[in-house]
């Protein structure tokens, strides 16, 4: 695949200058000074491109649309907006330089039944005027740890908003800006291939104390937590009641993920070290890992990471059709992959990084490219490739701007497994209650010991 360079950029190419070396560094003030300038806060290039469909940021949506009551699905702020064309394996061909290998391969396996509706661009990527203060204070001083398996010298927004490496820009994915705490109830489901499927209600709670502002570095190293979240299972009855916690920590190498379940039947909390890497996902009929939740999370440690450029590229965003409540299950839920008339795609610009299986570590995964959005760092979608080099899974990253915080942030993730022609759909909320970013979440919330009193209820 072409990776499309910014010949505007000259920040561009030093980055992947730098990446190809293998450099890792703070960066200087005068590229610092970039960021809110030629960058936005967030690092991305604030212009629009040569032929203006990908428009210039101007700071994303600042304000909630008219109609819209906080605790409420959120409103659509571009209702308004048609489609401009669609992609269907018929007219492929003519757009395959703004699409992922993944992508192109959905067409190949669903001909009859995939296809892309491309809408205007609309770069509605926003955060707190706090968080842009903290980038701006990272950029200078963050710093990876531990050949990458750990940071330091950041707090609150992204430690690398001018990426040297593929590392810096998976860690930016990783520690991007979700409020300080959510709660959050939903559900996943994997279809079946005639599209019969079981929704597992899930209920999750999210403490990030590296959000938190006024957060400090020096505290959170001491503290060695960035954060820690808890899901509870509560359907179908069979799984009701099976817990999971996690502490997630900044310095992985000197204190590993720390994991614990509660299991209804044996009720009891168990330590539970497989919790990462390519363990199988909670109730996921084998068809994500662990370290695809989030589109990925945990340690790098077993992989080589490349910084690759930035790319031009049609990807999900501002898919409010898809996250309404006025849409149920059923209706998003197709044999082969979710309903393509609620998805919205548009095209921005993605770093590109890929992800390559050390020699002497081991994954059920050889290769991952990850396309990630340059103005939230979310990871828009992942090609995941099998120890024979083939396309195994794609995973896609349908988000909106929750403009009561603001964040960007997924409403749903799907992971395709080209293998058995399947998908599982994670983040399912259209019939339930929305997502609270004013949770007042304690850390006594997150220990083993409430892990047990909440399965015995």
């Amino acid at each position: 695949m072409k990776i499309h360079m910014n010949n505007n950029s000259l920040l561009l190419a030093i980055s992947v200058a730098l990446a190809s070396s293998g450099v890792s560094a703070k960066i200087s003030m005068d590229e610092a000074n970039k960021l809110g300038k030629e960058l936005t806060p967030m690092g991305a290039v604030q212009s629009a491109n040569k032929d203006g469909s990908i428009p210039e940021w101007t700071g994303g949506i600042t304000k909630a649309p008219e109609g819209y009551n906080v605790g409420e699905h959120h409103v659509d702020p571009y209702p308004n907006d048609k489609i401009q064309y669609t992609i269907t394996a018929k007219n492929l061909e003519n757009h395959k330089d703004l699409l992922t290998p993944g992508q192109v391969k959905l067409f190949d396996t669903y001909p009859e039944t995939f296809k892309m509706n491309i809408y205007q661009t609309h770069r509605s990527a926003s955060y707190p005027e706090h968080v842009y203060q903290a980038v701006n204070t990272n950029a200078t001083r963050s710093e990876l740890v531990k050949e990458g398996n750990g940071i330091k010298g950041a707090a609150v927004g992204i430690p690398f908003p001018i990426p040297a490496n593929g590392l810096e820009a998976i860690w930016n994915h990783t520690l991007r800006y979700r409020g300080e705490s959510v709660t959050r109830q939903g559900g996943q489901a994997a279809p079946t291939a005639s599209g019969g499927y079981t929704l597992v209600g899930l209920r999750e709670s999210l403490l990030l104390p590296y959000n938190v502002k006024g957060a400090s570095p020096t505290e959170l190293e001491k503290t060695n937590i960035l954060f820690k979240f808890k899901q509870n299972v509560t359907e179908p009855a069979r799984l009701a009641g099976t817990a999971l916690l996690v502490h997630e920590t900044m310095d992985q190498i000197k204190t590993p993920r720390q994991a614990w379940t509660y299991n209804t039947g044996q009720r009891r909390v168990r330590r539970a070290p497989n919790v990462a890497y390519d363990a199988p996902g909670t109730a996921s009929d084998g068809l994500r890992t662990t370290d695809d939740f989030d589109m990925y999370n945990g340690a790098p440690n077993r992989y080589n990471w490349e910084l690759k450029g930035k790319q031009e590229l049609l990807i999900p965003y501002n898919d409010y059709r898809l996250h309404s409540d006025k849409v149920k299950y059923s209706e998003i839920l197709q044999p082969g992959h979710v309903n393509p008339e609620l998805v919205r795609y548009e095209k921005h610009r993605v770093w590109v990084v890929e992800a390559s299986l050390k020699e002497d570590t081991r994954h059920i995964y050889k290769k991952r490219v990850f396309y990630i959005d340059e103005d939230s760092w979310q990871v828009a979608i992942t090609d995941i490739y099998d120890n024979r080099d083939e396309l195994y899974r794609v995973g896609i990253s349908h988000t909106i701007n929750y403009y009561e915080v603001p964040t960007l942030w997924s409403t749903l993730d799907v992971f395709h497994d080209l293998q058995s022609r399947r998908y599982i759909a994670l983040g399912l909320d259209n019939e339930e209650k929305m997502y609270d970013f004013s949770a007042q979440l304690k850390q006594k919330n997150f220990t083993p010991s409430a892990l047990r009193r909440e399965g015995r209820r």
